[in-house]
This record gives C-alpha cells, sequence and structure tokens, in this order.
C-alpha cells in the first residue's frame, strides 16, 4: 500500500494511518519498527484517538500485515477484539505473506468478529470489496 502524498498521518509507534475520501481508515506497517504487544493503556489511547477523528463512528479499516507480527496472548487478543469490535464496521486483510495471512486467521478464527473481514493480496480487490460497507 501506498501512501497518498496529500494524505494526513496519523504516527502510531508501529504502524502509519490515514483516511481516504471515503472515510476508509488505512493502516500501513512501518518498515523495520518492532512490532511488539503494545500496552492495553496505549492501546485504549490509539482507539480513543480513531473515536475522537471520527466522532465515535465505526469505520471500514483496510489495513496491511506485517510478516514480522508476533500473535497476542489470548488475554490480549479478546481485549483488542473487544475494542475493535466498538470502532469497526468492517475490514478488509491485505496480506502477501502467508505467516502474516496465518497469524491473522488466527486472530479471528479463535474469536470471530462482529463485523466483515476478508483478506486480500492487494488493495485494490480490498477497495472494492469494503466500499459495500460505506
Amino acid at each position: 500500500m501506498e501512501i497518498p502524498k496529500d494524505a494526513k498521518i496519523i504516527d502510531w509507534p508501529t504502524s502509519v494511518l490515514w483516511f481516504d475520501e471515503y472515510g476508509i481508515l488505512y493502516s500501513k506497517p512501518k518498515p523495520g519498527a518492532e512490532q511488539t504487544v503494545i500496552s492495553r493503556e496505549q492501546t485504549l489511547r490509539q482507539m480513543n484517538e480513531v473515536k475522537r477523528l471520527t466522532g465515535n463512528k465505526k469505520l471500514c479499516m483496510i489495513l496491511e500485515t506485517n510478516s514480522n507480527s508476533k500473535p497476542p496472548q489470548k488475554e490480549d487478543r479478546d481485549f483488542l477484539s473487544e475494542q475493535l469490535s466498538l470502532i469497526t464496521k468492517a475490514m478488509a486483510i491485505i496480506s502477501s505473506s502467508p505467516l502474516s495471512r496465518m497469524i491473522a486467521n488466527l486472530f479471528f478464527g479463535l474469536k470471530p468478529p462482529e463485523y466483515p473481514v476478508k483478506f486480500f493480496s492487494n488493495e485494490k480487490e480490498a477497495q472494492a470489496w469494503i466500499k459495500q460497507y460505506l
């Protein structure tokens, strides 16, 4: 995924986020950033930032996975799942790595979300799919 030149960037420790003209939130891992499990406090701060930016409305997301990601522990997975369900209308996940796809499948397979999730190998397909949820 390429970050548009005119995008207003939201800079997080391990990823860069931006909204497109439709209000879709994009998240791209930072190259070389160590993919550590973030604290619950940091997760809450990030979720609150997204809520503030969206006026507390659920949104559609397109996320790019990172092949260096580690699967979260069960208690963290449950917490993340709960937090994501508060802000997510639908999620498209772009993965070019079999390992990162396996980790994401594990995350969503063990506790299926309340919102639609689908995996893609490229951004165009992810965009076409997610627009039905706008």
